[in-house]
């Protein structure tokens, strides 16, 4: 009976004893002191000034040419003839298309005289009628392709590239010129695949072609596939304000610059994105963390750059973003 007492006794004892509170740990962070981008040299590659539309274009039909008009960097005028093509067959295609329309269209004279008459049914003059449509619809047919033996330019431009000959049969639709269109002006150039990651659509560039002074510009293309012979990424510039003394076929060298003074780069695992919105967590004095939205001007290789929401010497986490929470407290460790 007395160990049936102790027992009871001893389990009172242990619940009336109060649990000891958990123990909070802090979550250690690798944390960066922000700084100023380094200074390094500006990437610099040559080009060539081209034409932002440059069309290859052919006859809509085939045959053997026989007129070549043009040659490779020769302007022309919107509507100038620049090659034909041996139009005898589609001539006689023509003749025999509106000798079948003149054919139709008497025969639909005339039963439109017997139907007034009575003398047939108008099923009858219904299928004349439909006979006429179809050898009308044929001859301006035969009439079109016989205008296709002729290549016309379709706007002013510059014959960049013969692609046929005279003695050559084309099929319809084979390249036979490329010709740029002189509305617009680019400078053609090819990026490294080593240096792909450090640009994107929008950044901005320098021209420099001839003894122009240098024009400002920005990446307005920039293949996602490289070329499989030279491993390099096609990208264009177009210029913020066009020169007329800048002609295609210029040497070009395009020049993008480091990050303006005052911009920072930090580590591209320190960026938080929100949706569009990106954002670093910034460690306070007593060692907690807020997140703040910041403004990247472009993305690198070796990091992001920063042009405003972050001051140089300020302290930033530069991985595990996605693991705090606002307020939360850390214990930094410095990332070297």
């Amino acid at each position: 009976m007395k160990a049936i007492l102790f027992i009871l006794a001893f389990f009172l004892v242990a619940c009336n004893k109060e649990t000891a509170p958990p123990v909070k740990t802090v979550r250690p962070a690798l944390t960066r002191l922000a700084g100023d981008v380094s200074v390094e040299t500006s990437l610099e590659y040559s080009g060539e000034i081209r034409a932002r539309h440059e069309p290859v274009i052919g006859f809509r039909t085939g045959g053997k040419i026989i007129e070549r008009r043009v040659s490779a960097g020769l302007r022309v005028k919107a509507g100038q003839i620049l090659a034909r093509l041996d139009a005898s067959d589609a001539a006689l295609k023509a003749r025999s298309a509106q000798a079948q329309y003149r054919l139709a269209l008497a025969d639909a004279q005339r039963y439109r005289k017997l139907r007034r008459s009575g003398f047939i049914s108008q099923a009858a003059l219904d299928a004349k009628e439909a006979a006429l449509k179809s050898a009308s619809a044929e001859a301006e047919l035969a009439r079109n392709q016989t205008d296709y033996t002729v290549l016309r330019a379709e706007h002013d431009g510059v014959v960049e590239t013969v692609l046929a000959d005279v003695g050559q049969v084309v099929s319809q639709g084979q390249p036979v010129l490329r010709l740029a269109d002189l509305g617009e002006a680019e400078a053609a150039f090819e990026i490294p695949e080593d240096q792909f990651s450090r640009f994107h659509v929008g950044d901005a560039a320098e021209v420099m072609a001839g003894d122009h002074p240098p024009l400002k510009g920005h990446l307005r293309e920039l293949s996602q596939s490289a070329d499989p012979a030279s491993r390099t990424y096609p990208a264009r510039v177009a210029f913020d304000v066009m020169s007329e003394k800048i002609a295609l076929g210029m040497t070009a060298r395009v020049l993008f610059k480091p990050a303006a003074k005052g911009e920072l780069l930090i580590p591209l695992s320190a960026v938080y994105q929100q949706g569009k919105q990106a954002a670093v967590w910034v460690v306070a004095e007593n060692k907690s963390v807020s997140l703040r939205p910041v403004t990247v001007s472009s993305y690198r290789d070796d990091g992001a750059i920063i042009a405003g929401g972050l001051k140089a010497g300020e302290r930033i986490v530069v991985a595990g973003v996605h693991r705090l929470s606002e307020g939360e407290i850390i214990q930094p460790v410095d990332s070297k």
